[in-house]
């Protein structure tokens, strides 16, 4: 099914003291979750409003300084993505323009000659915070429309879920309604010649970077490894549907191989839909190893059920559709998400519980970003992140896990690994960068036995290591990582 239909479900007004100022300049679309230009039912919907009031319409975007854990490696993807999207969006007549300053300053300030204000949706205190603000203080109505979930967070859950048992029926139950691929809405009247909108001049990162006075310069971008933006989400993709998707259930707990998506990062900055991934992994012809993917035409009758795909293809939307919105269910629903407190109570009193636990090894933190431990599985994974940006899922969790091992508690293990990851990650700060750091001290999972220090949170050790996977292999290939990092340096 195509359609240009924007579901109810998606569009909320955040306020209504302002009105449709009819006799305005433009209608405003405040882009700041949603960074790309296509599949983007917020754009969408603006399109749609300028249209029907016979406006332009404007696209911004607000580009501070300090945003809290983002250094240079983030605001270099970011910005690789934002410089494709002015472009892609000039290609649709529509200007965009990125200013210097806090998002929710930006789009206040750009509201003066606005008609209405649409936005995009962020389930982050800072985001919320944001939207808050304009909507409070704007002086024309605000619709806020969800385009960075499949399905919208409030028709799934009205509470934070338990887990991914929990959630998994209340999504399928509404996924055949929201599984609809979005047709691009023609802009009736572009707005490339707007006068007295300009914004900063993306032809040229390195300089706007350099501008940004309070970046973390010290963790360097990761460009020769993941380049920002949606053409190239969607070539990795691609990729990853032609070369790995046969390979998926099998190998995505194998960390020395690479039969994984990348997708995370891309999805972090919304440089990519979750939509638009789903129908593409939907839409393939069932896939054989080393196989090609064939697509069906678009709107066709493909059952949409997660029972009715194969093995790979199921594989992989239980981990964009369920386990990626669980992340955001959580975060959305749980204030503290980024708090020991917000751990289930079973989790925190069985920690608390041993607490006193004799601790065979304790590292600092210092020694933990340094990768200086006795296990080099561990440091191995440590020096993927640090060095790439990302690290195999499989051995996030055994990084995290030994986080816990190694601190003198639990509570100070949560903020050590929380730190680690957000300053390293490229999908750090995001909502399921926060469910995973929760999860290795049992949030969204159940207890297990009873172990020292562990208590009943879930186990993992360097010899499970061993018999699942090929660690030795994965040390080899993170060791060419790290001497391709090396060697770009110098060159």
């Amino acid at each position: 099914m195509v359609s240009r239909v924007i579901q109810a479900e998606r569009i909320q007004q955040l306020s209504n003291r302002g009105r449709i100022r009819e006799e305005s300049d433009y209608v405003l679309y405040w882009m700041q979750q949603s960074q790309r230009a296509e599949y983007n039912h917020a754009l969408e919907f603006a399109i749609q409003q300028a249209n029907a009031l016979g406006q332009p319409l404007l696209v911004v975007f607000g580009l501070m300084d300090d945003y809290p854990e983002a250094n240079l490696r983030h605001y270099t993807f970011m910005l690789e993505g934002l410089k494709e999207i002015e472009s892609s969006l000039a290609e649709r007549g529509i200007k965009m323009v990125v200013h210097y300053g806090r998002p929710d300053h930006v789009a206040l300030a750009a509201a003066r000659r606005a008609s209405l204000i649409v936005c995009d949706r962020g389930y982050l205190r800072y985001q919320k915070t944001w939207h808050k603000q304009v909507a409070e203080q704007a002086p024309c109505s605000v619709f806020q429309v969800e385009t960075d979930v499949v399905v919208p967070v409030e028709v799934v859950s009205n509470k934070a879920e338990y887990a991914a048992r929990t959630i998994r029926p209340r999504i399928a139950r509404h996924m055949d309604d929201y599984l609809v691929q979005l047709q691009p809405t023609p802009l009736d009247r572009y707005s490339l010649n707007l006068k007295n909108v300009n914004g900063l001049d993306l032809s040229n990162i390195q300089s706007v970077l350099s501008k940004l006075k309070g970046v973390d310069r010290s963790i360097w971008p990761v460009t020769h490894f993941y380049k920002g933006g949606t053409s190239e989400a969607k070539k990795r993709f691609q990729g990853f549907i032609r070369d790995s998707l046969g390979y998926y259930s099998q190998n995505r707990n194998q960390p020395q191989t690479d039969h994984v998506s990348h997708m995370g990062m891309y999805l972090h900055f919304g440089q990519i839909s979750p939509l638009y991934l789903a129908l593409r992994i939907k839409e393939g012809a069932n896939s054989s190893r080393g196989g090609e993917m064939v697509d069906n035409k678009p709107g066709g009758n493909a059952d949409t059920s997660l029972n009715s795909l194969d093995q790979e293809k199921a594989a992989f939307l239980e981990e964009l559709l369920v386990q990626r919105e669980l992340a955001i269910n959580f975060v959305h629903f749980t204030p503290d998400y980024d708090s020991f407190i917000s751990l289930p109570a079973w989790a925190r009193n069985t920690l608390k519980a041993h607490q006193d636990d004799k601790r065979e090894y304790l590292y600092t933190h210092e020694q933990l970003e340094n990768a200086k431990t006795h296990d080099q599985y561990w440091n191995a994974a440590m020096q993927e992140m640090k060095y790439t940006g990302y690290l195999h899922n499989y051995m996030r969790m055994y990084w995290g896990k030994k986080i816990l091992e190694w601190c003198p508690t639990a509570e100070h293990a949560f903020k050590t690994a929380l730190a680690i990851n957000n300053r390293y990650f490229l999908d750090g700060r995001d909502p399921s960068s926060f469910a995973n750091i929760g999860w290795i001290f049992g949030l969204h999972d159940r207890p297990w036995k009873e172990r020292p220090i562990f208590g009943k949170t879930r186990f993992m050790s360097a010899s499970g290591l061993e018999r699942k996977c090929d660690v030795n292999a994965y040390i080899g290939k993170v060791n060419k990582l790290i001497a391709r990092v090396f060697w770009d340096r110098l060159h």
